[in-house]
Parts: C-alpha cells; sequence; structure tokens
C-alpha cells in the first residue's frame, strides 16, 4: 500500500475530473431540452465536445513538454472552470457548440495530464492494482455524479456552479500534495493507414463504438426525458448504462485470452443489439423495463472498445502499442464526433423509438463485417496473444499504461504481437 501512497493526490485529482465529466454531458443535454434547444442542436452540441476531445488528445503532449505538467493542468482547470460557467451565464446554442468544443479539448488535455503523471509513478509492482484503483474510481464517480443533477436541478445555477467548484477543487491536491515533476510524453505520430492494416476489424469497431457510445452518453438523456421519466429517473437510466459497462469487461477480457478475440467481439456486439432491440420495441416507456435494458445494453456495449484495442495489439509489435492506441482513440473520437449529430438528426425527424433502432443498426452492421474478416484471416494463435485491459477512453497516456502492465506480463520483452497481417 505504501507503493500507492504517494498517488492517492492524483487518484484524488482524477476522480473529481471524471466526476464532472461525467455529470457536464448529461447535465448540457438536459438544460439545453428546458432552454428549449431543438434534439439536432443538443447532438451538434455534444458532437463538438468529440471533436475537442479528439484535437485534446493530441495536442496537449506538446503543452506538457513546453511547460510541464502542473503549469499545464493549472492553465487547463482555469479554462475548463470558466467554461463551465460562460454555459450557464449565456444560454446560446451556437456559444455552447463553441464552449463544448472548448470543453472537450480541456478534458482531454486534463486526463492526458493525470494520466502521464500516474503513467511516470507507476512501478511493475503495483501498476496492475492504480489500474484497477483507476477504473473502479471511473465507474463509481461517473455513476454517482448523476444523481447531482436532481439534487440541485438541471435549471439551476447551483448545479454549475459545483461543477466549476470541482473542477477548481481537482487542483488542490496536485499542487499541494505531489511534488513530482514528471517526465513529458515523448513526441509520436500514427498513421491511420498502418493501424488499418494491422487490423481493420479494430478501426471499424472503434468507429462503431464511438457512434453508439457517444449517442447513449449526449442523446440517451433526451431519449428518457421524452419517455416522461422525472430527473431523478434519468440519472437513474443514465448510471444504470455506465454501471453496466463494469459487468462484463472482466469476463469478456478472460474468454477473449482463450479463444479468438473477434468470437466474442461478436458476442459482445450481439448483446448490445439485441439489448437496444429490447429498449426500442419492449421496455416503452416502463421505468425499469428502461433501467433493465440500458444496463443490458451498457454491459455489452462498453467492453466493445477494449475488444478492439487487444485485438489490434495482437497484430503490434512493442514499438507500435503506441501509435495503435493513438490509431484508435482517433477512429473512435471519429465515431463519437458524428454519432450524436445523426442519431439526434434522426430522433428529430422519426421520434425517440429510432435511437436505439439506430445503435443496434450500427451494432448489426459491425456483427456482419466481423464475420467477413473471419472469413478473410485465421484468428491469432492463442500463445501469440497479449492480455486484455479494460481500458478508459481518457487518454492515450491511460492505454499506455496498461501496454505496459500487458508487456511485463506477458513473455517479458515480447510483447503482445507476433504476427503480420490486416486480420
Amino acid at each position: 500500500m505504501n507503493s500507492i501512497r504517494p498517488l492517492v493526490p492524483l487518484f484524488v485529482a482524477a476522480a473529481i475530473l471524471l466526476a464532472g465529466n461525467g455529470l457536464q454531458g448529461t447535465l448540457i443535454s438536459l438544460r439545453g431540452s428546458d432552454e428549449g434547444f431543438s434534439t439536432l442542436m443538443i447532438g451538434i452540441i455534444g458532437a463538438a465536445y468529440f471533436a475537442g476531445f479528439m484535437g485534446g488528445c493530441f495536442i496537449v503532449p506538446h503543452l506538457l513538454r513546453a511547460v510541464g505538467h502542473i503549469r499545464t493542468f493549472s492553465a487547463l482547470c482555469a479554462i475548463a472552470a470558466s467554461g463551465t460557467l460562460l454555459l450557464v451565464l449565456i444560454v446560446d446554442p451556437y456559444v455552447w457548440i463553441a464552449l463544448r468544443f472548448l470543453m472537450g479539448l480541456c478534458f482531454a488535455s486534463l486526463f492526458t495530464t493525470v494520466d502521464s503523471w500516474l503513467n511516470s509513478g507507476v512501478t511493475n509492482e503495483n501498476r496492475a492494482r492504480v489500474l484497477s484503483i483507476y477504473r473502479l474510481l471511473d465507474m463509481v464517480v461517473v455513476t454517482g455524479s448523476q444523481f447531482l443533477i436532481p439534487a440541485f436541478g438541471a435549471s439551476s445555477f447551483a448545479i454549475f456552479a459545483i461543477l466549476a467548484i470541482m473542477i477548481c477543487m481537482s487542483l488542490v491536491p496536485i499542487s499541494l500534495a505531489d511534488r513530482s515533476n514528471p517526465k513529458p510524453p515523448s513526441k509520436f505520430s500514427f498513421s491511420p493507414t498502418l493501424i488499418w492494416h494491422l487490423s481493420p476489424i479494430a478501426c471499424i469497431g472503434c468507429v462503431a463504438i464511438g457512434l453508439t457510445n457517444a449517442t447513449f452518453r449526449m442523446i440517451g438523456p433526451i431519449y428518457a426525458q421524452t419517455l416522461g421519466l422525472p430527473v431523478t429517473a434519468i440519472a437513474t437510466f443514465m448510471g444504470a448504462g455506465i454501471l453496466g459497462g463494469a459487468v462484463l469487461q472482466y469476463p469478456f477480457g478472460i474468454l477473449s485470452d482463450r479463444y479468438d478475440r473477434r468470437i466474442i467481439l461478436l458476442i459482445a456486439t450481439a448483446g448490445a443489439t439485441l439489448a437496444g432491440l429490447f429498449i426500442n420495441g419492449v421496455a416503452g416507456s416502463d421505468p425499469l423495463l428502461n433501467y433493465i435494458g440500458i444496463f443490458v445494453f451498457g454491459a455489452f456495449s462498453l467492453p466493445l472498445f477494449s475488444l478492439s484495442a487487444a485485438h489490434a495489439n495482437d497484430h503490434a509489435n512493442k514499438d507500435q502499442y503506441v501509435h495503435v492506441a493513438a490509431g484508435l482513440i482517433f477512429f473512435w473520437s471519429a465515431g463519437a464526433t458524428i454519432g450524436p449529430f445523426i442519431s439526434s438528426a434522426l430522433m428529430q425527424s422519426y421520434g425517440p423509438s429510432v435511437l436505439f433502432t439506430f445503435t443496434s443498426s450500427i451494432h448489426g452492421a459491425l456483427i456482419l463485417v466481423t464475420l467477413w474478416r473471419m472469413r478473410v484471416r485465421a484468428g491469432v494463435p492463442r500463445d501469440a496473444r497479449g492480455r486484455y485491459h479494460a481500458l478508459l477512453r481518457t487518454s492515450l497516456s491511460f492505454t499506455r499504461m496498461a501496454s505496459k502492465e500487458g508487456h511485463n506480463e506477458h513473455n517479458g520483452d515480447s510483447g503482445n504481437g507476433r504476427q503480420d497481417g490486416d486480420n
């Protein structure tokens, strides 16, 4: 436990940021609806966040090399807190698009800074424990933060003030308790063509996952609201989906380490497809059935990114892990940017029931593509597969930290992949 103690301030800062980020997505959707924004406009605002997130993932390493971790973190916290307050001071959809783009850039950069800091402080002995704590924090605080909305109300100034306070308070543990000066992340570049050559199904999977998961996070609250659910029930609906995402992460991981990962990818995708159809066709406006449906949806859909990443890493050598991670975040962000826009446009034209028809259609298409790829290429032999890791899409640094754990635990320096080809 002593080896973890120096990292506690970083865990506290990460927990505050994860909670604030998880809360803000739901809050913006509900507040926008209360202000009379169209469903399409709320989708565009959601898409702007992920466009900013994509930019932040690749811009912040340059900031860290230029001014260091603490200055970068402080500046980004100031911008994020100010942007949060501007959201409630200037209630205009076009201003919100710009602000949410800025918030996406800031949160991606803040997570990258914290993840990079953690990465510099972990050792081979405590790496698995650090990753487990981080994943647990993510699940608990993001789920719990949803219930701040019914406590303070989506239409109040107080909830935005609390968000700004949370962002500012994340500075405290780092500023007072952490005296380290981490080495800035090394320069990296990536080629989408290279990642595609290594694993087309991982690239397609990450786009599909971005399309559906971003739709759930940004348009899900509007769907629940159109069912007539009160704010507390909407928070429960969103929390159930997030909590569900943790249930099958490790069972799927264990199975994918033993069998062809694409088979497990098929099972998870099929489960997400059926869960979407259940919500659309069976749950109706029944709150309990919707809670069950979205819990199952999260359980099957949220592990898909980690499964896709593990499959891509099976075809990469140790020098390509960072490039693979950057590429998959890029493909995921691309899907996440257009997902809320497409789903909101469909929902505005055809009603709320089309939302999970959309997610099931995307997941169904992923099943067909995966089946096709399984006919084109044989699976990776079990002894050539690396270990599965449940990943957070917070930053490239988190993926790098998880990859190092797998690298250390899998035959020393042999790496996760030993095959060439475009599986």
